[in-house]
Protein backbone atom coordinates (compact mmCIF):
# COMPACT_ATOMS: atom_id res chain seq x y z
CA UNK A 1 0.00 0.00 0.00
CA UNK A 2 2.62 2.76 0.59
CA UNK A 3 4.18 2.29 -2.64
CA UNK A 4 1.12 3.11 -4.23
CA UNK A 5 0.93 6.17 -1.85
CA UNK A 6 3.86 7.66 -3.62
CA UNK A 7 2.54 7.33 -7.27
CA UNK A 8 1.66 10.22 -8.91
CA UNK A 9 -2.17 10.86 -9.54
CA UNK A 10 -3.66 13.29 -12.35
CA UNK A 11 -7.23 12.59 -13.01
CA UNK A 12 -10.26 14.69 -14.49
CA UNK A 13 -13.16 14.17 -12.22
CA UNK A 14 -15.63 16.12 -14.34
CA UNK A 15 -15.72 19.13 -16.50
CA UNK A 16 -18.73 21.42 -16.34
CA UNK A 17 -19.85 24.96 -17.31
CA UNK A 18 -20.16 27.25 -13.84
CA UNK A 19 -21.14 29.66 -15.20
CA UNK A 20 -22.95 31.76 -18.34
CA UNK A 21 -24.66 34.70 -19.07
CA UNK A 22 -25.73 36.47 -22.54
CA UNK A 23 -26.85 39.80 -22.52
CA UNK A 24 -28.12 41.97 -25.59
CA UNK A 25 -28.93 45.36 -24.21
CA UNK A 26 -29.71 46.89 -27.32
CA UNK A 27 -31.51 44.56 -29.33
CA UNK A 28 -33.65 44.52 -31.42
CA UNK A 29 -32.21 48.44 -32.89
CA UNK A 30 -28.78 47.77 -32.96
CA UNK A 31 -29.37 44.11 -34.97
CA UNK A 32 -30.61 46.38 -37.83
CA UNK A 33 -27.36 48.55 -38.04
CA UNK A 34 -24.84 48.15 -41.42
CA UNK A 35 -21.68 48.61 -39.52
CA UNK A 36 -19.34 45.90 -38.71
CA UNK A 37 -19.18 45.30 -34.84
CA UNK A 38 -15.95 45.33 -33.42
CA UNK A 39 -15.33 41.85 -31.21
CA UNK A 40 -13.34 42.02 -27.68
CA UNK A 41 -12.62 38.58 -26.33
CA UNK A 42 -10.87 38.37 -22.67
CA UNK A 43 -9.58 35.19 -20.51
CA UNK A 44 -8.69 34.48 -17.19
CA UNK A 45 -7.86 30.98 -15.55
CA UNK A 46 -8.69 30.54 -11.71
CA UNK A 47 -7.26 27.24 -9.78
CA UNK A 48 -8.97 26.69 -6.43
CA UNK A 49 -8.42 23.81 -3.92
CA UNK A 50 -11.80 21.60 -3.06
CA UNK A 51 -10.31 19.30 -0.75
CA UNK A 52 -7.59 17.13 -0.03
CA UNK A 53 -5.90 16.59 -3.85
CA UNK A 54 -8.82 17.99 -5.24
CA UNK A 55 -8.99 21.10 -7.10
CA UNK A 56 -10.98 23.35 -9.39
CA UNK A 57 -9.34 24.67 -12.49
CA UNK A 58 -11.26 27.91 -14.33
CA UNK A 59 -11.23 29.13 -17.36
CA UNK A 60 -13.27 32.34 -17.92
CA UNK A 61 -13.89 34.07 -21.19
CA UNK A 62 -16.16 37.34 -21.82
CA UNK A 63 -17.17 37.72 -25.40
CA UNK A 64 -18.59 41.31 -25.86
CA UNK A 65 -19.04 42.90 -29.42
CA UNK A 66 -19.95 46.60 -29.95
CA UNK A 67 -21.14 48.94 -32.68
CA UNK A 68 -19.20 52.23 -32.38
CA UNK A 69 -19.96 51.97 -28.21
CA UNK A 70 -23.01 50.02 -27.84
CA UNK A 71 -22.76 47.18 -27.24
CA UNK A 72 -24.72 44.24 -29.81
CA UNK A 73 -23.94 41.22 -27.01
CA UNK A 74 -22.14 40.25 -24.34
CA UNK A 75 -21.17 36.97 -23.48
CA UNK A 76 -19.60 35.56 -20.42
CA UNK A 77 -18.70 32.12 -19.77
CA UNK A 78 -16.98 30.26 -17.01
CA UNK A 79 -15.92 26.40 -17.74
CA UNK A 80 -14.45 24.47 -15.02
CA UNK A 81 -13.04 20.92 -13.93
CA UNK A 82 -12.49 19.36 -11.07
CA UNK A 83 -9.16 17.30 -10.92
CA UNK A 84 -7.34 15.12 -8.74
CA UNK A 85 -3.88 15.20 -7.97
CA UNK A 86 -1.71 13.96 -6.00
CA UNK A 87 1.91 13.17 -5.13
CA UNK A 88 3.12 15.48 -7.41
CA UNK A 89 6.05 17.56 -6.71
CA UNK A 90 5.11 21.35 -5.51
CA UNK A 91 7.18 23.04 -8.17
CA UNK A 92 4.96 21.04 -10.86
CA UNK A 93 2.11 22.46 -9.47
CA UNK A 94 1.79 25.27 -10.59
CA UNK A 95 2.64 24.32 -14.71
CA UNK A 96 -0.08 21.37 -13.92
CA UNK A 97 -2.83 24.27 -12.73
CA UNK A 98 -1.87 27.50 -14.93
CA UNK A 99 -1.06 25.10 -18.31
CA UNK A 100 -1.91 21.55 -18.28
CA UNK A 101 -5.73 21.60 -17.02
CA UNK A 102 -6.73 24.75 -18.14
CA UNK A 103 -5.89 22.81 -21.77
CA UNK A 104 -8.64 20.08 -20.77
CA UNK A 105 -10.80 22.71 -19.99
CA UNK A 106 -10.61 24.84 -22.78
CA UNK A 107 -12.12 23.34 -25.43
CA UNK A 108 -15.57 22.50 -23.40
CA UNK A 109 -15.59 26.04 -22.98
CA UNK A 110 -15.07 27.32 -26.89
CA UNK A 111 -18.21 24.86 -27.80
CA UNK A 112 -20.61 26.65 -24.91
CA UNK A 113 -19.57 30.29 -26.06
CA UNK A 114 -20.09 29.23 -29.87
CA UNK A 115 -22.99 27.42 -29.30
CA UNK A 116 -24.46 30.61 -26.63
CA UNK A 117 -23.71 33.17 -29.78
CA UNK A 118 -25.10 31.24 -32.28
CA UNK A 119 -28.68 30.49 -30.05
CA UNK A 120 -28.59 34.24 -29.27
CA UNK A 121 -29.00 34.63 -33.48
CA UNK A 122 -25.72 35.30 -34.03
CA UNK A 123 -22.84 33.64 -36.50
CA UNK A 124 -20.58 31.97 -34.04
CA UNK A 125 -17.39 33.36 -32.73
CA UNK A 126 -15.05 30.81 -32.42
CA UNK A 127 -12.58 31.67 -29.41
CA UNK A 128 -8.71 31.28 -31.00
CA UNK A 129 -6.57 28.17 -29.50
CA UNK A 130 -4.96 29.63 -26.95
CA UNK A 131 -1.32 28.65 -25.70
CA UNK A 132 -1.88 28.66 -22.43
CA UNK A 133 2.27 28.04 -21.87
CA UNK A 134 2.99 31.11 -22.92
CA UNK A 135 -0.47 32.52 -20.80
CA UNK A 136 0.98 31.01 -17.72
CA UNK A 137 4.72 32.08 -18.38
CA UNK A 138 3.56 35.33 -18.85
CA UNK A 139 1.83 35.83 -15.45
CA UNK A 140 5.06 34.31 -13.84
CA UNK A 141 7.10 36.83 -15.46
CA UNK A 142 4.20 39.91 -14.35
CA UNK A 143 5.02 38.45 -10.90
CA UNK A 144 8.35 38.35 -10.66
CA UNK A 145 8.51 41.59 -12.34
CA UNK A 146 5.56 43.32 -10.19
CA UNK A 147 5.28 40.72 -7.29
CA UNK A 148 1.98 40.20 -7.42
CA UNK A 149 0.68 37.62 -5.58
CA UNK A 150 -0.21 34.45 -7.75
CA UNK A 151 -3.65 32.96 -8.23
CA UNK A 152 -2.28 30.35 -9.54
CA UNK A 153 0.71 28.54 -7.61
CA UNK A 154 0.03 27.22 -4.19
CA UNK A 155 1.83 29.91 -1.72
Amino acid sequence: MSDQAANPVFQIQRVYLKDASLEQPNSPAILLEQEQPTVDIQLGVEATPVAEGMFEVAVTATVQTKVKDRTVFLVEAKQAGIFEIRNIPEEQMGPIMGIACPQIVYPYLRGNVADLITRAGFPPVHLAEINFQAMYEQQQQAQVEGQAPSTLLPQ
